[in-house]
């Protein structure tokens, strides 16, 4: 079975950086695209940031519009957040994975929506267990979105847990727990290493740890990683602390392939 990774910047800062990505990102990828299922993502908002004056996005129109030029131009599939229900089904007809917030992962009305239009749209749905959860008490979102949605095409990601104030931690039993109800499960590597407000108005993070969790988690089970990346991560608009340099994927990919195919 391929390892599914979810990687590009965290947030759509313009078509030009979308496609440098995608670009590197396929020609670095490529002596592993048979182990690998490659999507591109980027959000087109980020409904949730620290600081009214942070960076938000392009909106969804314009947002789409560069998934959908990626999409076309390197013909990779592309995965995006929504943040309300009624934005589900214009977003499921662009992209091919649907994703679901964490703070947002129990709201019904968001995962009926996104199991609805990902169904209409022969999507997935993927949604992030939320940092206020333990891993079992996700039995209860794939519950609501297999009501319309095939298991096969729901996924859960493990984003870390709280652990006390401005800190995450990831256990790595929830892998197997996550998978035990049929769907495959996600490792973010790069938003479990944040420090949530560390930095006072916006998150900080300790991109350091990125790899040795990443290795942990295809270790411990985890059917893919969902990771963010910026040419230059100092100058990123979102994440900035916690992205990786666009150089240190190969690498990263190539160890955890190696990794996969062990346990395998």
């Amino acid at each position: 079975m391929k390892l599914d990774f979810f990687i590009g910047p965290c947030v759509l800062e313009s078509e030009g950086l979308a496609l440098e990505i995608a670009d590197r990102l396929i020609r670095d990828l490529a002596p592993f695209m048979d182990h690998i299922n490659l999507s591109f993502k980027g959000s087109f908002d980020k409904a949730n940031r620290t600081s009214i004056d942070s960076y938000r996005g392009p909106g969804i129109e314009k947002g789409l519009a560069i998934l959908e030029k990626v999409k076309k131009q390197y013909g990779l599939p592309v995965i995006t957040d929504f943040h309300l229900p009624e934005q589900a089904g214009d977003v499921a007809s662009v992209v091919d994975t649907l994703q679901i917030p964490a703070f947002l992962c129990r709201q019904t009305d968001m995962i009926v929506a996104g199991a609805k239009a990902a169904y209409q749209y022969n999507g997935e749905l993927k949604i992030k267990k939320g940092q206020f959860l333990s891993p079992e008490e996700t039995e209860h979102i794939v519950a609501k979105a297999a009501n319309f949605l095939p298991k096969d095409k729901i996924l859960l990601t493990e984003r870390g847990t709280s652990f006390g104030y401005n800190n995450l931690i990831v256990d790595m039993s929830s892998f197997r727990i996550m998978k035990s109800f049929g769907v495959r499960a996600i490792h973010d590597a790069t938003h479990c290493v944040q420090r949530p407000g560390g930095l006072g108005k916006s998150s900080g993070g300790k991109r350091e740890n990125v790899a040795s969790l990443a290795r942990a988690a295809i270790a411990a089970g985890a059917d893919g990683i969902f990771m963010e990346t910026h040419p230059m991560p100092e100058k990123a608009l979102s994440d900035s602390a916690t992205c990786l340099p666009l150089d240190e994927i190969k690498g990263l990919v190539e160890t955890l392939v190696k990794i996969h195919e062990v346990i395998q």
